[in-house]
Formats: structure tokens, C-alpha cells, sequence
């Protein structure tokens, strides 16, 4: 099995009301630098964002921010990071994160977490990749989305045989461990673009 080299962390730009969040931020940084796992993030320098790209770095590891240029003054571009890529608009955005990192973390976040988070997935479950998906459920911030799935499967919106897959955890000392986990399973039958270092 090939070695972690780069994890997607979606984030929200603000701190949020609940100090855990930015402790968790914090936390995964911290970790992730000490792995020797690389982040990928939204370039920014407000908020989770912020506090992660910054405890990675201080931990010595290794950043890349990616930013469309319509936000370097609004997210305050990190200028610190050892990798930094400048889009022209969100979708080159998020299609550079995605093949940048060989899997992805959702922290809390607000809308734009939300969308990257959903948009991965739904990525994951057309088959078009098959990188594992952590959702960090801190203080149950992403409960509300997991009932709404449930409720989306409920209501056969959700069918069969096309199942969202992601991994959930509690705390922010869970995520690396949960990936190494994610890593061992073997990748769903009929991925039309899989993974090589998943393989």
C-alpha cells in the first residue's frame, strides 16, 4: 500500500461558535505534519482554514493553498504555504484540490464545505473516484446532514445500489487513523476512474 501523501481538508473561512472546531483544526494540522501528510486546502488564512494550514506548517509540514483570485483579499491569502495556485474561478478550484489529494477530510463548515463535501461524494458514488471521504463529526456540527441523508434514503432519492460512501468519526485524533482503515478496503467494483495508489 502506497503511503498518504496528500489529504483534502474542507473547512469553513470563519471559527465558528464552538471552540472544538478550531481545536480540532488545530489538532489535524498538528498530525498530519508529524505523518508527513501533506494538506491541501483552500488557500485561505481565516478561520478552520487558517488554523489548520497554520498548525501544519508550524508542525513542519507541507502546504498547498489553491485560491480563486476573487478571494485572495476576502479569505486573506495564506502566504506562508510551500505551494500556492491561483485559479481563475471555484470549479478550477476544486478540481485542482481534487487531484492534488489522495483523500479528503470535512471539518465544519458552512455552505461551501457543504458543497465541496457533497459534491466529492456524489463523485464517489457515480464512480468516477474512489478516494476515501472522512466527515469529522465534531460535537455532532454535520448530524443534521446525516439525518438528511437518511431522510434522502428513506424516500428512495437514494437508491440501491447507489449508496453514498464516507467514513464518520467523532474526534480529530480519529481522521488519520480512520484513512489508514479506508486505505485496507478494497476499491467498489465497476470504478470507471480508480485510484492507482488505492489500487
Amino acid at each position: 500500500m502506497e503511503k498518504i501523501r496528500n489529504l483534502c481538508v474542507y473547512c469553513g473561512s470563519g471559527s465558528g461558535v464552538n471552540p472544538q472546531y478550531m481545536a480540532a483544526a488545530r489538532t489535524l494540522g498538528t498530525a498530519m505534519a508529524k505523518a508527513n501528510i501533506g494538506l491541501v486546502y483552500g488557500g485561505g488564512s481565516l478561520g478552520l482554514m487558517g488554523e489548520t494550514a497554520r498548525a501544519v506548517l508550524e508542525a513542519g509540514g507541507h502546504v498547498t493553498g489553491i485560491i480563486p483570485e476573487f478571494l485572495i483579499k476576502k479569505e486573506m491569502m495564506l502566504d506562508d504555504v510551500q505551494e500556492l495556485i491561483v485559479t481563475t474561478n471555484m470549479h478550477e478550484r476544486k478540481m485542482a484540490m481534487f487531484e492534488r489529494a489522495d483523500g479528503f477530510v470535512a471539518l465544519p463548515g458552512g455552505i461551501g464545505t457543504l458543497e465541496e463535501l457533497v459534491e466529492v461524494s456524489t463523485w464517489a458514488q457515480l464512480d468516477q473516484h474512489n478516494k476515501p471521504i472522512i466527515v469529522a463529526n465534531i460535537d455532532d456540527y454535520w448530524s443534521p446532514f446525516v439525518q438528511l441523508m437518511d431522510h434522502m434514503r428513506k424516500e428512495q432519492f437514494i437508491r440501491v445500489g447507489m449508496a453514498v460512501h464516507f467514513d464518520m468519526v467523532k474526534s480529530a485524533d480519529e481522521i488519520l487513523p480512520r484513512f489508514l482503515t479506508a486505505l485496507k478496503r478494497p476499491a467498489k467494483a465497476g470504478t470507471t476512474k480508480p485510484i492507482e495508489k488505492f489500487a
